[in-house]
């Protein structure tokens, strides 16, 4: 059994079937950790969801956190500020993906997935997170705004104990994400390869929490 956690997958379906199929080729016994933003930007943000919700009913172990980028679509429903937002951040690509006109026509199969989305997970050796936590707070984890957004925190090792941190949200250059990785003293990864960002970085990761290895696929859309 092995463990691996993958983020920001953004719409590149083609990527992240490659990924999960020819490179981690995951098994009915391993655990897939998702750290949110699955929609948005990419080509398929439907076709994304499509496939987690497929491997889920095919009883694979597929665990599913909230991004921002979910939780931007939830609110855009009812909120004319996040709609606005969400469109300019992706939303245009996410409905032509789900060939809606309005994000009301979008099916509620989808609502009811994201509507189920973790706000984190918690393991015995990792914090597994879209995108950090307020250890400021009386309950870092109550913070729902820093779980889904925030680029930078800082971290309570009083609080965090002897696990380390995995989040996604931002993109970071590959050398920075191994020199992370490598680092015994490093309290936090970031596993943000930027896919959708074909330009400037543009790769799909998955971290092998048991191993620490680092997978990675070149935006293949």
């Amino acid at each position: 059994m092995s463990r691996y956690a993958i983020s920001d997958i953004h719409g590149c379906l083609k990527t992240f079937r490659y990924m999960v199929e020819e490179v981690i080729k995951l098994k009915y016994r391993d655990r897939l950790y998702l750290l949110g933003d699955y929609i948005d930007r990419g080509p398929d943000s439907k076709g994304v969801l499509d496939y987690i919700m497929k491997l889920k009913k095919d009883s694979y172990r597929v665990y599913t956190l909230c991004g921002n980028h979910e939780d931007m679509m939830m609110k855009a429903r009812d909120n004319s500020i996040y709609h606005t937002s969400w469109m300019f951040n992706g939303g245009k690509e996410a409905l032509k993906s789900f060939r809606a006109e309005t994000i009301k026509d979008v099916r509620f199969t989808y609502w009811d997935f994201m509507e189920e989305l973790e706000p984190f997970i918690e393991l015995d050796d990792y914090l597994l997170v879209h995108a950090g936590f307020n250890f400021a707070a009386p309950d870092p984890a109550a913070d729902r705004h820093t779980l889904m957004w925030s680029r930078t925190f800082e971290v309570d090792k009083s609080k965090l104990g002897r696990r380390k941190i995995v989040h996604g949200h931002t993109p970071i250059p590959l050398e920075r994400m191994r020199a992370a990785i490598k680092d015994p003293t490093a309290l936090v990864i970031n596993i943000d390869g930027g896919c959708v960002f074909k330009d400037k970085f543009g790769y799909l990761t998955a971290l092998n929490l048991d191993t620490l290895e680092l997978h990675t696929v070149k935006y293949m859309e």
